[in-house]
């Protein structure tokens, strides 16, 4: 449909009988959803393919009365336009409108009545010239001339999650992970295990001072029941618990709670903990983007300050783990930095251009690396091409790595508060991962993170 700047119309006077206007709109599945929104209309052979492909039609289609609504478009726009006023209509639903169908609606005065009223005749065709809607509609036509410029209409944003409710489908192959979930004193942290464990996700080993951890559950009017409890009288203790759990492999995941990154690290990294192993360790974000079409890994926004280039080797490599574990067989990771050329002036381009030469000689496998790729090179193809770069990975990454923890840190703030992504994360590169969240995340954030760790440890299984 093209964009109208400025509204007129055709006052009943000037209406003549056989005048037409049309308008043509492709059908997209946002077209569906955003009327389905608009409707409540959640019929399931406009909504599930899964549904759809089992009904007569073989495939999701449109509501009908999208097609009614163009009728509307085309009367209120073209033809009377501005200041009509709809009286009735009558409309005959001949063939299904599927995804990417390109509908001509047209509208065509076949009688003029008393009190302004006027009669048109609806037509609704595919590009293929079948008919798919018919009827007649009857308007009340403006008899004043209007022209008016048209009031912008804001952007309509669809946050679905999809990526975020298939990880959550998966886990439901999987038993519970067993969790210690580490000082949980406060609403977010207790609240996010207990939900998980309600979600079927982890079964949680609460470990810090028990009054205080029923005294917020008392607040709250959360339940404890068969929830095990493991009192210790502080979180350092809580910390000292943990590293035992995990050295004699009661539990196959840890999630912070109420204490800070550095304390938790600190016990799981000491050297007597024994849970390292010959990889560094780093943390990888997951987000669900409304606005890109997959699953966005970030990496390292939260461990490693100022990564060297082993270091960055190991970040990716781990990345490209968690990758896999999502089902992502080959990711295609961007190394970002400023530009997208080796300059010396700029230390991350060099570290960009070694590490790919480094997956070339097979010291980092499993994924596809390119880089140096700034940003918008690395999510948007139509950027890559304007910049005439020729890659697998340009606009089409699954993972960005960030030169440090500052600039991935922001981008993944930015994503969640700007772009109104939904973030994941977690942390590898030990023995078993770490379900690592932030004192701001939601619950949904909390779920994923651990339906990241559930995951990921089947995958480490071999599941």
């Amino acid at each position: 449909m093209t964009p109208i700047t400025r509204l007129t119309n055709t006052t009943y006077d000037e209406l003549t009988l056989g005048l037409s206007a049309s308008i043509e709109k492709r059908l997209t599945m946002d077209d569906i959803r955003l009327f389905a929104v608009m409707t409540g209309d959640v019929n399931p052979v406009s909504l599930d393919a899964k549904f759809a492909s089992s009904s007569r039609f073989h495939d999701i289609v449109a509501h009908g009365m999208w097609g009614g609504a163009l009728i509307s478009a085309v009367l209120g726009t073209e033809l009377p336009g501005a200041g009509t006023v709809y009286h009735q209509q009558m409309l005959n639903f001949i063939a299904p409108v599927r995804i990417g169908d390109v509908l001509k609606v047209t509208v065509t005065v076949r009688e003029k009545r008393a009190d302004a009223q006027v009669v048109f005749e609806c037509d609704v065709v595919n590009q293929a010239g079948e008919q798919v809607l018919s009827g007649e509609a009857i308007v009340i036509a403006p008899t004043e001339k209007i022209e008016s410029e048209v009031v912008e209409l804001p952007d309509v944003l669809l946050n679905e999650r999809r990526h975020l409710t298939h990880l959550f489908s998966r886990c439901q192959a999987y038993r519970p992970l067993r969790v210690a979930v580490v000082h949980p004193c406060d609403e977010v942290s207790l609240t996010g295990a207990l939900e998980a464990r309600a979600q079927g996700l982890i079964e949680p080993i609460l470990i810090g001072p028990e009054a205080k951890i029923r005294a917020v559950a008392d607040a709250l009017d959360l339940s404890l029941q068969g929830v095990e409890i493991q009192s210790v009288a502080h979180s350092h203790a809580a910390c000292e618990r943990a590293v035992t759990l995990c050295q004699t492999d009661a539990v196959e995941s840890v999630m912070k709670g109420s204490l800070h990154t550095d304390e938790l690290m600190g016990a799981l990294l000491a050297k007597q903990a024994g849970l390292r192993t010959d990889r560094r360790v780093s943390h990888v974000f997951v987000f669900d983007v409304p606005t890109y079409p997959r699953p966005l890994l970030i990496t390292d926004a939260a461990i490693n300050i100022t990564p060297d280039l082993t270091a960055k080797r190991d970040i990716i490599q781990n990345a490209i783990e968690l990758a896999h574990a999502l089902q992502i067989e080959m990711p295609k990771v961007a190394i970002l930095s400023a530009v997208e050329t080796v300059t010396p002036a700029i230390p991350s381009t060099l570290d960009a251009a070694a590490l790919c030469t480094m997956a070339l000689r097979g010291q980092i496998t499993g994924g596809i690396l390119d880089g140096p790729l700034a940003f918008d090179n690395a999510v948007s193809e139509a950027a890559a091409k304007i910049k005439g770069i020729q890659s697998e990975v340009a606009g089409q990454a699954d993972i960005l790595v960030t030169p440090d923890l500052e600039s991935g840190n922001m981008l993944a703030k930015q994503l969640e508060y700007l772009g109104h992504g939904e973030g994941s994360g977690i942390v590898l590169g030990l023995r078993l991962p770490i379900i690592l969240t932030s004192r701001a995340d939601d619950a949904t954030s909390r779920l994923a993170s651990c339906a990241l760790a559930v995951l990921l440890s089947a995958h480490q299984r071999g599941l």
